[in-house]
């Protein structure tokens, strides 16, 4: 079944954003230029540059164009835990490949992050993960054996590790993130497609169960051209409300 029309256009200008046509900062064809086009109403037109501007890729307008913003795609942060997810909601296509699984003795790091004893047994995964074919993020994730050793009987290039270990049961009930800049190692940079010592946005993430049990420690590395980091606070009458997104 073929997507909706506002699906299409908006699909048409994010190609145009990503291979440079429309270049940061340039202002987006006209409303009448867009309906003309796509041989599309002004609603379906609005429609297409509204998932646009939640994805983070443009802004403005009120009378004037809207401009293109960044290079880089948004993401909701509620969806921040599933790379996989946020891809497939905005209709991007997430791709993988697995460079490593290995059950090993924990890092000091995450032996301390996963509140277990120096030497404790983890299982480290460590992905690729690509945008619609490009490199877009490193993956590397330490989960505590009795969860990691689940993923001996799954084939991680075919998905959302996730969602899998959801289905199996574990309680990935919540993470903490905290976002920071890293230069890139030669591992980073061989596999990502950059230069050693590029600048990369670092998340890392602690993943526990309902009850607060550690169960993952990630150290992601995200190339800054393709995804960025936003936070938008919104006030109310009673509290200060966080929310953050990837833009």
């Amino acid at each position: 079944m073929s997507l909706p029309l506002h699906s299409r256009v908006a699909d048409s200008l994010r190609a145009q954003i990503a291979d440079g046509t429309l270049a940061v900062g340039a202002p987006l064809p006209s409303e009448a230029t867009l309906c003309a086009t796509h041989h599309a109403s002004r609603g379906t037109v609005r429609a297409a540059l509204a998932a646009l501007r939640n994805e983070g890729l443009i802004a403005g307008g009120r009378g004037r164009p809207p401009v293109v913003c960044d290079t880089a795609v948004g993401q909701p942060f509620e969806t921040f835990m599933s790379f996989t997810a946020w891809a497939d909601s905005i209709g991007r296509t997430p791709g993988q490949r697995t460079l490593e699984v290995a059950r090993r003795s924990a890092t000091s790091v995450a032996a301390a992050a996963l509140d277990l004893e120096p030497g404790t047994a983890v299982v480290d995964v460590l992905r690729l993960r690509t945008l619609d074919g490009a490199p877009a993020m490193l993956e590397r994730s330490s989960f505590v054996e009795s969860v990691g050793r689940k993923l001996f009987d799954f084939d991680p290039d075919s998905g959302s590790i996730y969602a899998y270990l959801t289905g199996e049961g574990v309680d990935l009930h919540e993470g903490r993130h905290t976002i920071d800049a890293v230069a890139a190692t030669d591992i980073d940079a061989a596999h990502l497609d950059i230069d050693p010592g590029a600048p990369l946005l670092r998340e890392r993430r602690r993943a526990v169960d309902l009850s607060g049990t550690p169960l993952e420690y990630a150290d992601d590395r995200y190339r800054p051209d393709r995804i960025a980091f936003t936070i938008d606070n919104t006030r109310t009458a009673h509290d200060l409300r966080i929310v953050k997104e990837i833009s």
